[in-house]
């Protein structure tokens, strides 16, 4: 979807956005789908995966993550240390922004807000991908799509600037 992306927007609140995703936390991602993928499927969508990141080159990535996001260990230690420092390395990219929208922040209602929003050449080519509990779900009427960025805008201001976001999710790497 983001392929032709002209700016991505993410909100994360159960897993590490694809984008950000190592291979060994890809890997854990995709070992707990339902139905189980078939023996040799996961390598193939584990290396897609990680070809879908030459968007971030050349595409605003803007990234909000809940708290728990980071502190979920889809695999074990080592893997959830290296995803971590993963985020923070993406995150010095010039196009890449991540915040962090932490447990003790107050007024935060936006922890069940998961969206990727992914802007068009024209606003009529937007799209939403909404995570439902029976499967993905994919906006583009004009209201829903206000909506949406208003959502984000809403979660966004929760959220830590980036800076102290980077230093965050460090001093989370460290407690590992």
């Amino acid at each position: 979807m983001e392929h032709h992306a002209q700016s991505i927007q993410v909100i994360g609140t159960s897993h590490v956005p694809g984008l950000l995703q190592t291979e060994d936390y890809a890997r854990a991602v995709f070992s707990y789908w339902v139905p189980e993928l078939v023996t040799g499927d996961v390598e193939p969508r584990v290396e897609h995966r990680m070809r879908r990141k030459a968007v971030l080159e050349r595409c605003p990535y803007e990234v909000v993550l809940h708290e728990p996001v980071l502190r979920t260990r889809v695999a074990d230690r080592r893997v959830a240390r290296a995803q971590l420092d993963q985020i923070i390395r993406e995150s010095e990219r010039p196009s890449v922004t991540v915040r962090v929208v932490p447990f003790d922040t107050d007024g935060f209602g936006g922890a069940s807000s998961a969206l990727l929003y992914v802007g068009g050449a024209v606003p009529a080519l937007d799209t939403v991908q909404r995570d439902t509990p029976y499967g993905t779900a994919f906006l583009d009427d004009a209201m829903e799509l206000r909506n949406m960025r208003t959502l984000f805008r809403k979660v966004e201001s929760a959220a830590l600037d980036p800076v102290r976001s980077r230093d965050f999710i460090h001093r989370l790497s460290k407690e590992l």
